[in-house]
């Protein structure tokens, strides 16, 4: 079986899952693309070796020759294509978030619900990536007893200029807040936000510090910190009753010269995470195969609670005090059973 793939925005995150589609999973083949930047998606097309540019990201969605759809447009787009394609019966991979609020993420919610499938499949694809596999794997072997806190550290070298402290809650920790609520295997119910004085008159914008508490009573901290300057960085551990696991972060190559031993930090997030967008892309094509979810995958009700938690963070920082999660009932398609 080949599942044709058609992907709507061709910018950083959908050429990568063009590229990884096209070259490194089996059963895929780039059906179809498209971008606002026709140049772009044309290129793109060629280096890929997909058989259509799409007219509008519609067409692509209607088109007979398309199996199933990546979406990787603009964070605005993502809930209606989303709804689009499920109005379509066909299986999405949509690059985090599901939708600008927590409310139209509940509308897509609804749409799957009633289609009594789960169709769609959020990209937050640290839940494939080795290193937090093993880690969850250790802590669930028993050995280690119950979580107490998690720990995270989520730094990039630097942010563009229109960069807020609101969207390193909104755009960079709702990674954190997925994959806490996946190690842990609970809801985060309370969440209080900090920021420190600032460390020079230049920055463009301070570290944000997050304590969130879980349904367990597990504590979270997450610091988001997009001006590290030193490279892209994540860290993680878990500290449980009798002992703790912490995630091993690849390294390429370790230097030894001048008296000086270093390790080299990434630009970005892809080379960190190269592997884990493997693995999800080839667990989301298998997934497709067999009709039937990955087990590990992010669902549109995983998508609801990374945006719900974000948006009782940005009150938390605005307002300067702990903000509790209100969730919507779960619906039944996705509970575990």
């Amino acid at each position: 079986m080949t599942v044709r793939v058609g992907v709507i925005g061709v910018g950083v995150m959908g050429a990568d899952h063009a590229r990884i589609f096209a070259r490194e999973v089996r059963g895929a083949e780039i059906a179809a693309i498209y971008d606002a930047d026709a140049k772009r998606a044309a290129a793109v097309a060629s280096e890929t070796g997909a058989r259509d540019l799409a007219a509008s990201p519609e067409s692509l969605i209607a088109d007979r020759n398309v199996d199933a759809v990546v979406i990787a447009s603009p964070d605005s787009t993502h809930a209606p294509f989303a709804l689009a394609a499920l109005a379509a019966r066909k299986p999405v991979l949509c690059e985090k978030p599901l939708a600008a609020s927590s409310r139209e993420a509940l509308e897509v919610v609804a749409a799957e619900s009633r289609l009594g499938k789960r169709l769609a499949q959020v990209g937050f694809m640290r839940r494939y990536d080795p290193p937090y596999v093993a880690m969850k794997a250790k802590w669930k072997t028993g050995a280690l007893g119950r979580p107490l806190m998690f720990h995270c550290v989520h730094r990039n070298a630097s942010a563009p200029a229109f960069f807020t402290a609101d969207m390193a809650i909104a755009n960079s920790a709702p990674h954190e807040f997925d994959v806490a609520r996946y190690m842990l295997d609970c809801d985060l119910t309370e969440i209080a936000a900090f920021q420190p004085a600032s460390a020079s008159a230049g920055q463009l914008v301070k570290p944000v510090f997050l304590i969130l508490r879980s349904a367990e009573g597990a504590l979270v901290d997450v610091e988001v910190n997009v001006n590290a300057a030193y490279g892209y960085d994540v860290r993680g551990e878990l500290v449980c009753e009798r002992g703790t696991v912490a995630l091993g972060a690849p390294a390429a190559i370790e230097v030894n010269l001048s008296h000086t031993r270093s390790t080299a930090y990434p630009e970005d997030w892809r080379p960190r995470f190269a592997e884990a967008y493997r693995l999800q892309d080839q667990a989301w094509l298998n997934a497709i195969e067999r009709d039937s979810p990955d087990e590990r995958a992010a669902s549109a009700w995983d998508g609801y609670a990374a945006a719900i938690v974000a948006e009782a963070g940005l009150r938390a920082l605005h307002e300067g005090r702990a903000v509790a999660v209100a969730m919507a009932e779960k619906p039944g398609l996705y509970q575990k059973r």
